[in-house]
């Protein structure tokens, strides 16, 4: 990568990141730490990083969206959940990425991305729930059965739900922001 473009790259990944943060602060502190929208949002930025900032880029934000959602309490109040979640949106952002930006498909940007929301959301929901409700909380968590059964609901069903809701937002906001930023 030249200067220039290794400049911009760090600025867009900056600016994503301070977005995620701005939005994961905000939006928890207006609405009580509601999963749909915190978790909504937070989907939304991290498919608009990969696909208008490329794989390296969706990959700090997924990574880093969990350790700032920890830190402001929203989500898990398990540290040893930090890295599943940093895992499922990687698998959100890998998809997207394949799917809008290497696939050899000759399919329109709108046919890939609808292929991307639906594809991300069921890998990202299957690997959550297989990571976190059938591994972490029976083997690596220590909690009784009412804190099991609220952490497995909130990492099955809500996930496809909110990664859904993020990927068909930025569906509508990608192309316009394509625009404005040629």
């Amino acid at each position: 990568m030249d200067t220039k473009k290794t400049l911009l790259w760090i600025t867009r990944t900056g600016v994503l990141i301070a977005l995620l943060v701005a939005l994961q602060w905000g939006l928890g502190s207006m609405t009580g730490n509601n999963q749909l929208v915190v978790g909504s949002a937070v989907n939304l930025v991290l498919i608009v990083a990969v696909v208008l900032s490329g794989l390296y880029s969706g990959a700090a934000v997924a990574v880093v969206s969990p350790f700032t959602a920890y830190m402001f309490g929203i989500g898990t109040t398990f540290i040893a959940l930090v890295p599943f979640i940093a895992l499922g949106n990687l698998s959100l952002i890998i998809v997207w990425f394949l799917i809008t930006k290497k696939a050899a498909v000759n399919a329109n940007g709108y046919i890939k991305m609808v292929t991307a929301l639906v594809l991300g959301a069921l890998i990202k929901l299957g690997l959550l729930y297989f990571t976190v409700v059938k591994l972490a909380i029976p083997f690596i968590l220590n909690v009784n059965e009412k804190q099991a059964a609220v952490l497995s609901a909130n990492f099955s069903l809500p996930q496809l739900v909110t990664a859904s809701i993020g990927g068909a937002i930025a569906i509508l906001i990608i192309p316009v922001v394509k625009k404005a930023i040629k």
